[in-house]
């Protein structure tokens, strides 16, 4: 665990829910802070590791939460909460409406909860390591404990990769 004054909101909300997690600490002074070389910061295979999304459809804001090596299939997304289109939102709008800045964006613990989905190759990890809600620090949980903390749907939202011929 880590010092109480280390601690982000995202770890006290685990700790109160009493949700069993990990937490990472990378050094970010070099300003690699995407996914991708966070988890290899992290010593962590990226398909474990991943990205917190924020999109908007007509009036309704929408969290995805995707592989950090993965595209988010805006289509599929849409689909998957029932919207007719979205997109992604502008960076300036993510501290607003999340309370979160780029690359410290975490599905818990925003300002309000949006409806939240997690890619369905999050369900065959025993756990999965996301943003811990600021840049230089991730937590490592159970999907399944992630999905019940946050009221998320797993559903593949993601781009279908090309098959290797």
């Amino acid at each position: 665990m880590a010092k109480k004054e280390d601690k982000t909101n995202v770890m006290r909300i685990l700790d109160q829910k009493k949700i069993s997690y990990r937490h990472y600490v990378y050094e970010n002074k070099d300003g690699k802070i995407d996914g991708i070389a966070v988890a290899q910061k992290l010593g962590q295979p990226i398909e474990r590791v991943f990205k917190t999304l924020v999109t908007k459809g007509g009036k309704e804001y929408y969290v995805f939460v995707v592989p950090v090596a993965e595209e988010l299939d805006l289509k599929a997304a849409a689909r998957s909460v029932g919207a007719k289109s979205i997109e992604m939102i502008h960076v300036k709008e993510i501290n607003a409406l999340t309370g979160y800045i780029r690359g410290g964006c975490s599905p818990i613990g925003m300002k309000k909860q949006f409806q939240t989905v997690l890619d369905e190759s999050a369900m065959s990890q025993e756990t999965i390591i996301v943003s811990g809600g600021r840049i230089g620090t991730q937590v490592e949980l159970a999907p399944s404990d992630l999905v019940r903390l946050i009221g998320a749907k797993a559903a593949p939202i993601c781009m279908k990769k090309l098959e290797e011929s």
